[in-house]
């Protein structure tokens, strides 16, 4: 291992060198979120003089952690220490002044973070980008709505990461003036969040949304109502004093607890949207850092000057319900009360089976979950301001082949990271390397000069299938996106 040093504002940084890569990891861009600071806005970074190793990942933030079976298929490290907001840098020249990709990790506001291999920025600056991945709160620390603190504390934390590639970024060879921030599942709903937000204006030039858009915020009420109700359970007020004087592992698994007790008392009303979205801890529209539902402020102009790219696979929702078991079993009485959830008529099943005549009522219902959680709130985006759209349309060989084009697949291929073992996990044994170049190949071109390879949207409904055989089609599966209309 060689290493490189820069000087910053910060203080001088020592990094890794690998084939001409540097890397700089674990660097924080604030003070570690705990003491003082917890459940506070995200301070200023800190500073020091002599040189800082950032030559291994940094802390993660606390987390709930993934329980079998998607434990068997996401890798989900965990590092220890409080200094839990940070940056890894990927850089192809340190005296250089590239484009520069953020990524904002998933885990439904629950998980993730910058030490996932899949998230390993070494191909971006191979070919000619600075890669910044992320970590932000989650869970009570970064969503909870708690007296004395400011709401929306992980959006927080990511308007400050962008503050840091701002101020910093031209010490690791980046340009700020061309930022691209990108994220997949959670990710790309802050993303799509971020888009709306006025505190995050002029931090990006360019966005990619894979799979999150701009419908998955929830309302003061009940993120209130949540973070009671998580108070009661463990006798403490919902003030930053009483849920900080609960130990930090005991407050993640009560958060776990509740979880499990809002997705078994869905149907009862108690737990307003989330009953439909499952994400107890998310963003919230609190009128001030989140002003509004990010698709309708969107769809007012917010964001305009902002270039997208967005998409989602094309089973979605398979991830969720093929590893547990649950396709075989779903009925059509089952599928009706999923639709009548989702407000639709029971009719527009239709329309989903002219699709898949010989699906199954399980495979229709992925189908038309796909498209309630994922699909339509991208399309809506994609209606309200000029944006490239695809869709990954390979499908993973694990379950028999039934897990399907399913969440998260695309992830490995737009890294350029299929030699990873862990890819495998999702993947399945001897993922096709021509789709991962595809893929990459036009993430690097849109975040380099906002030019993927196909046409926007616009009136033709113009989108890019990466697939064995990829294609660029007009309006895919018209008649499943109209039965949405006046519904989502």
């Amino acid at each position: 291992m060689d290493t490189i040093t820069v000087d910053t504002p910060q203080g001088p940084v020592r990094g890794r060198t690998d084939n001409g890569i540097a890397s700089f990891l674990g660097v924080p861009y604030a003070e570690a979120p705990f003491g003082p600071h917890r459940f506070q806005a995200p301070t200023a970074p800190p500073r020091w003089s002599g040189p800082r190793d950032a030559l291994e990942h940094g802390a993660t933030v606390p987390k709930v952690g993934y329980r079998p079976p998607t434990s068997e298929i996401l890798s989900e490290p965990v590092v220890p220490g409080e200094e839990c907001l940070n940056v890894a840098v990927y850089t192809p020249d340190v005296a250089g002044s590239a484009p520069v990709f953020v990524w904002i990790h998933g885990g439904a506001f629950v998980n993730g973070s910058n030490a996932v291999p899949a998230y390993d920025g070494t191909a971006f600056a191979r070919d000619g980008v600075v890669a910044v991945v992320i970590n932000y709160r989650l869970g009570v620390d970064g969503f909870a709505q708690i007296e004395g603190a400011p709401a929306n504390r992980g959006l927080l934390d990511q308007v400050a990461a962008l503050e840091w590639v701002r101020d910093h970024i031209a010490s690791y060879g980046g340009d700020p003036a061309r930022v691209t921030v990108a994220g997949e599942s959670a990710g790309a709903m802050s993303v799509g969040t971020l888009l709306s937000m006025p505190r995050a204006e002029g931090l990006f030039h360019r966005a990619v949304l894979q799979s999150g858009a701009g419908h998955h915020v929830i309302s003061a009420e009940t993120a209130t109502t949540i973070s009671a109700a998580l108070a009661s359970a463990l006798g403490v007020p919902a003030t930053v004093e009483g849920l900080g004087s609960v130990p930090v592992d005991a407050l993640v698994d009560a958060q776990r607890t509740l979880s499990d007790r809002i997705a078994a008392e869905a149907s009862s009303g108690a737990w307003g949207e989330v009953a439909l979205n499952m994400m107890a801890f998310e963003p919230c529209i609190d009128g001030d850092v989140v002003p509004a539902l990010p698709y309708s402020r969107i769809a007012d102009g917010a964001g305009t000057d902002v270039e997208l790219l967005l998409g989602t696979t094309s089973e979605e929702h398979a991830f969720f319900l093929v590893p547990a078991g649950i396709v075989p079993h779903i009925t059509d009485d089952y599928l009706r009360t999923v639709l009548a959830g989702y407000r639709l008529d029971p009719s527009v099943l239709d329309a989903y089976r002219s699709q898949r005549p010989d699906a199954s009522p399980g495979e229709l219902m992925i189908a038309v979950m796909t498209d309630w959680f994922f699909r339509i709130p991208a399309v809506r985006v994609a209606e309200a301001h000029p944006a490239h759209v695809y869709e990954f349309t390979w499908r993973s060989t694990l379950f028999e082949g039934n897990l399907g084009a399913c969440h998260a697949l695309e992830i490995p291929f737009v890294f350029d990271v299929l030699g990873k073992p862990e890819t495998a996990r999702i993947t399945g044994p001897n993922p096709p390397q021509a789709i991962a170049d595809e893929m990459h190949r036009a993430w690097v071109a849109f975040v380099r000069d906002g030019d993927p390879g196909w046409a926007q949207y616009g009136s033709e409904r113009t989108v890019k299938m990466f697939g064995t055989e990829s294609a660029v089609v007009n309006d895919p599966r018209p008649d499943t996106r109209t039965v949405w209309d006046g519904v989502r």
